[in-house]
C-alpha cells in the first residue's frame, strides 16, 4: 500500500467479498512522503477488543505500509474481551509471518555518463548499489540508476574513485 486511500479501497473490497461474515477487523499503517496515516476499526466488535490488538502487531514488528483485515464469522461461542483480544491479535501475527515482507528503501535517481572503459570497470560496483533502468550507447555510455537514498554518498565515492572522475554525474 502506498497511501491510505488503496488501504481503505483494500478494507472496502474485503468487507465486499466477506458481507456475510459479522465482523471484518482493520488496522494499516501507511507512510506518505513525511506523514503518516494510522487507523483501527473494531468494526462492531468490544471498542478496543480488536482493531487494536491488531494494530498494536503492525507497530510492534514495525511494519508500514500495510493493512491487515480480519474477518470473523461469528460461531456461537462468546470469547469475551480477552479472548476476542487474543484471537484478534493471533490471527493477525499468524497472516504476517506467513506473508512475505518487502522492504521498501527510499531511492534516488542518478543519471551517469563516461566512457566504454569506464563503463566496464564500475559496471559489477553499479549492480552492487544500483538498479539499472536505462542504458545508453552512444559515443559514451550512459545510466539512468535507482540507488538506495542512504548508500547514495558511499556509491558516488565509490565511483569517482574506481573513474578517477573520469564521468559526469547529476541526480535526477
Amino acid at each position: 500500500m502506498e497511501s491510505e486511500a488503496e488501504a481503505k479501497d483494500f478494507i472496502k473490497g474485503i468487507k465486499e467479498l466477506h458481507r456475510d461474515a459479522n465482523h471484518n477487523v482493520s488496522a494499516y499503517f501507511i507512510k506518505e512522503k513525511s506523514s503518516f496515516a494510522l487507523k483501527y476499526d473494531d468494526n462492531g466488535e468490544p471498542a478496543g477488543s480488536s482493531g487494536k490488538p491488531v494494530f498494536k502487531i503492525l507497530e510492534s514488528k514495525e511494519i508500514m505500509n500495510a493493512v491487515v483485515v480480519v474477518t470473523r464469522y461469528f460461531g456461537g461461542i462468546k470469547l469475551g474481551f480477552g479472548g476476542l483480544s487474543r484471537a484478534y491479535r493471533d490471527t493477525a501475527l499468524s497472516a504476517i509471518e506467513e506473508a512475505e515482507v518487502v522492504e521498501v528503501f527510499e531511492q534516488v535517481r542518478l543519471r551517469i555518463r563516461l566512457g566504454y572503459a569506464e563503463s566496464q570497470k564500475v559496471r559489477n560496483l553499479i549492480e552492487k548499489y544500483a538498479v539499472i533502468q536505462e542504458e545508453t550507447f552512444s559515443d559514451i555510455v550512459e545510466f539512468i540508476l535507482l540507488v538506495r537514498e542512504d548508500l547514495e554518498d558511499e556509491f558516488i565515492k565509490k565511483i569517482i574513485d574506481q573513474t578517477k572522475n573520469q564521468l559526469a554525474l547529476e541526480k535526477l
